[in-house]
């Protein structure tokens, strides 16, 4: 068979050693997330004789609602794999004698790459699932850090926030040589809290279009309050269209494309090769800022507005005030004066008081432009980002009209999805 469809779920070494076999084969492997595998399997069987040799199937795009799914070669997964190993010679570190840890589902490019990465450096590959991060006070006895040896973690911002609210995940975190947090955007106030507790951390930006990390930003540089995602690694380029801002990537590991239809459709390029993330950026001499998705930016009273960044900025300021506050979500819906304005979708802590959340969330973003301020608050108990640390912003958006249509729903009967 040149294409193995792998299962969505169980444990992550032998589902390793499955694909490095079909690798091995020369055949394609793949990987759908929990509740994707009919959808994928019903792709295959569209395709027919599809073959692409070495290489892997995997889904991309769920933050834009817009689901594909991306082909990579292995040849750019190794490529990647070997543009990171140039990347952390560069900071002086030595990949072969590094162990890397990696809590990230497989079915996620970020969470492949260790593999890859592993096997051409010829380093040492630990699995952590993503309970044992679930209970930050066991870790240090389920994951003992080796000393005199550098350890490297993949986090999505989700999973350092919740070791860091743990004395115990903080301690363990410290242990780590170098910690790259990525699938998201890493919020402003918990970077000054990582910051705080001297952890390492490098931010960095990647797609599964770009075979994972184009850019990364080192801890020394992280420490020093620098903010943002680093400069390009040696194998890749970056720009801006000039029209929207869009950021654009030129490397040799672009994708051929994604399986829709039953086709391959090739990933769509610039006249000179370039491809167009959906992500809107800034860049300088320090490197890449990301500002947000593009398709998630609002058009309100003229103005452009990037829920992702106002989002971070509320987190912060009620991190600030001590407001009990665990998730918030902006998203748009018409208005015949302004355009679009914002709702905000707030999950209180458990046991907070809903109502006294709201008002003093109100009077956080009282001084905020009027574009920014959200027009309308609503509790929503299941607000949660994906396991990767993305919002689907589509998903919460037909919540929020299911709950418009319908008052009396219960809003904890729907299925979080998020």
């Amino acid at each position: 068979m040149s294409v193995w469809l792998a299962e969505a779920e169980g444990d992550a070494a032998c589902r390793a050693g499955g694909i490095e076999r079909v690798w091995s084969q020369g055949g394609c492997v793949a990987l759908a997330g929990p509740g994707e595998r009919q959808w994928l399997a019903d792709e295959l069987a569209a395709a027919g004789s599809f073959a692409p040799g070495p290489a892997v199937l995997l889904g991309s795009g769920g933050s834009a609602g817009a689901r594909r799914w991306c082909l990579q070669p292995l040849a750019h997964l190794q490529a990647s794999a070997r543009a990171t190993g140039a990347w952390l010679e560069g900071i002086g570190l030595d990949p072969a004698s590094c162990l890397h840890l990696n809590p990230l589902p497989l079915h996620h490019v970020s969470g492949l790459l260790p593999l890859v990465r592993c096997r051409l450096w010829g380093s040492e590959l630990r699995w952590l699932t993503p309970e044992t991060l679930r209970e930050p006070r066991r870790l240090a006895d389920r994951c003992p850090l080796p000393r005199g040896r550098a350890v490297l973690l993949s986090l999505v911002p989700t999973q350092l926030l919740r070791l860091l609210e743990d004395p115990a995940g903080r301690d363990w975190l410290a242990g780590c040589r170098l910690i790259w947090v990525g699938g998201a955007a890493l919020p402003a106030d918990l970077a000054e809290r990582a910051r705080a507790a001297g952890l390492p951390l490098a931010p960095c930006y990647g797609a599964t279009e770009t075979a994972a990390m184009v850019c990364a930003q080192t801890p020394e540089r992280f420490l020093a309050g620098e903010p943002g995602c680093g400069k390009p690694l040696a194998d890749v380029r970056l720009r801006l269209d000039p029209g929207s801002g869009a950021l654009e990537v030129a490397t040799a590991r672009l994708s051929p494309g994604w399986l829709q239809q039953g086709r391959l459709e090739p990933l769509p390029l610039t006249a000179d090769g370039w491809w167009r993330s959906g992500d809107a950026g800034h860049l300088d001499a320090s490197g890449l800022r990301i500002r947000g998705r593009i398709d998630g930016a609002i058009h309100s009273g003229g103005e452009t507005v990037f829920p992702e960044q106002l989002e971070g900025r509320l987190m912060g300021q009620a991190a600030a005030a001590g407001l009990p506050l665990e998730a918030v979500l902006l998203l748009a819906e018409p208005d015949p004066e302004w355009g679009q304005r914002l709702v905000a979708l707030v999950r209180p802590r458990p046991g907070g008081d809903p109502d006294g959340l709201i008002a003093a969330l109100r009077r956080q973003v009282d001084g905020w432009p009027p574009a920014e301020r959200p027009r309308r608050w609503r509790i929503c108990a299941p607000l949660a980002p994906t396991a990767a640390g993305k919002w689907r912003r589509g998903h919460w958006q037909q919540w929020l009209q299911a709950q418009e249509s319908n008052p009396e729903l219960n809003e904890t009967t729907l299925p979080p999805g998020g």
